[in-house]
């Protein structure tokens, strides 16, 4: 699976932004995706999946904030994030995901991701 993360910018603390990512080479209406972030000095962490029968889980410090979804159709998955904090500010990335002994890890290889910065 290859994946192109866009969407990211510069928004003020409680603003929303819309991350996307496109999908190609693969079937990806059978993969369960996943969004991750890493902010600098930091390692990489999951924040949102959704299954392939769109079952969707959080990390805590999201819950009630970002909404992730998917569009099979246009194989591409989406995060909607609302009321951001600065903490938020990381590089955002897709990437297939599989869950196994109740943990998420990544399939395919990290595209560049997509800069979210939350600043006043």
């Amino acid at each position: 699976v290859q994946l192109q993360a866009c969407g990211g910018g510069l928004v003020q603390p409680g603003g929303s932004l819309r991350l996307s990512c496109v999908a190609s080479g693969s079937i990806f209406s059978i993969n369960d995706m996943g969004w991750y972030r890493q902010a600098p000095g930091k390692q990489r962490e999951l924040v949102a999946t959704i299954t392939s029968v769109y079952t969707t889980n959080y990390a805590d410090s999201v819950k009630g904030r970002f909404a992730i979804f998917r569009d099979n159709a246009k194989k591409s998955v989406y995060l909607q994030m609302n009321s951001l904090k600065p903490e938020d500010t990381a590089i955002y990335y897709c990437n297939a995901v599989r869950k196994s002994s109740g943990s998420y890890y990544p399939l395919g290889s990290w595209g560049q991701g997509t800069q979210v910065t939350v600043s006043s």
